[in-house]
């Protein structure tokens, strides 16, 4: 069961969840983070790294929040990975908790 990032990385993008795993199967994009399900090893390791509480096992996505698996599975194709940790968007506080963030996701 792979790990998935939701919607409350969107505007966000911490990185800390990177730099511990153990496979590389993040991947960025210009304000969201997303997990290759083909890649993730399921380790647990990036789930208690996230400052905003935004990645969950596959199975215990939050409700409402589940379109985001396929948009991971979806995004990890396009997007480039990321293994180093880097520094949150600007606005990233500001962001942390806000719902309904879908739209703003840039691709």
């Amino acid at each position: 069961m792979p790990f998935v990032v939701t919607e409350n990385c969107i505007k966000c993008k911490y990185t800390d969840c990177v730099e511990v795993c153990p496979v590389d199967c993040f991947h960025e994009g210009p304000n969201f983070l997303v997990i290759d399900p083909e890649e993730c090893i399921d380790c647990t390791l990036c789930e208690p790294e996230c400052p905003v509480s935004a990645i969950y096992p596959e199975d215990d996505v939050p409700a409402g929040q589940e379109r985001f698996a396929a948009l991971n599975a979806e995004l990890a194709k396009e997007w480039p990975v990321i293994a180093t940790r880097k520094e949150p968007l600007p606005d990233a506080a500001e962001w942390d908790g806000k719902p309904d963030k879908l739209p703003l996701l840039q691709r």
